[in-house]
């Protein structure tokens, strides 16, 4: 995904993202409005830049255009992000299938840690939600045996 906030900023990309500075006067796309009108053929420039380089590279570009930007991470990334590690944010809960890590949710706790309860087996709250909500323990045995739960 990529978004542009003003015409400096596509200037730059253009000069030191796309190293072509002169696409930012090109008549198809000098202005934003343009631009959106001509979205895909502006798109496939982009691509036909960005395929030949590593996603390390286009950030380095976009640091050096000053234009603001975020790589999102892939979940492999997301579990060894070395800022949840040194926060201490991964814990251990167990669900019907053994120990599994999982993140604690965000913000601090003057009285504690949060509750990290185990993961339930599926249908384990069933009877209680139903009877919560009203049915007699004969209409959840007949929901049962006609195999809706």
């Amino acid at each position: 995904m990529l978004g542009l906030q003003n015409e400096r900023e596509w200037a730059a990309f253009c000069a030191k993202v796309l190293l072509a500075p002169t696409l930012a006067k090109d008549p198809r796309f000098d202005t934003n409005s343009k631009r959106s009108a001509a979205r895909a053929e502006l798109r496939t420039l982009i691509i036909e830049t960005f395929t030949s380089l590593t996603a390390e590279q286009v950030i380095a570009r976009l640091e050096d255009a000053q234009i603001a930007n975020a790589q999102v991470n892939d979940m492999h990334a997301v579990w060894a992000h070395p800022q949840l590690r040194a926060r201490n944010r991964w814990r251990e809960v167990d669900t019907p299938a053994g120990r599994v890590p999982a993140l604690l949710p965000p913000g601090s706790w003057e009285d504690g840690a949060p509750r990290m309860d185990p993961v339930p087996a599926l249908g384990a709250h069933t009877d209680a939600i139903l009877t919560a909500l009203g049915y007699s323990p004969e209409r959840i045995g007949e929901l049962r045996t006609a195999e809706a739960l």
